[in-house]
């Protein structure tokens, strides 16, 4: 008679999971999102500060902008600590 060659086999328990090759190592996976994040956060807060400011629209009713003071321009030398005597460069 012929024999029948077996093979010890492992028994198998359940589905085998097929390993998923990830492309990013999952130990580094949170700070990978977290810095793409923050780039985007970045590109939006410099798109966001770079345009041109908005036209003034109308006033509020009630409204009078005589009696309001409009921002000044020039830097307040007090602000500084110099007098307004000297504007020159303090540092020589």
């Amino acid at each position: 008679m012929a024999s029948k060659k077996n093979k010890p086999r492992e028994r198998q328990i359940g589905k085998k999971q097929p390993q998923k090759n990830s492309l990013i190592d999952p130990r580094y996976k949170n700070t990978v999102w977290t810095v793409i994040i923050i780039i985007i956060l970045l590109i939006f807060f410099i798109v966001n500060n770079t345009r041109s400011v908005p036209e003034s629209g109308p006033y509020p009713p009630n409204y009078d902008p005589a009696k309001h003071e409009h921002p000044s321009t020039s830097l307040n030398p007090e602000l500084y600590g110099l007098n307004k005597k000297d504007t020159s460069n303090s540092h020589q």
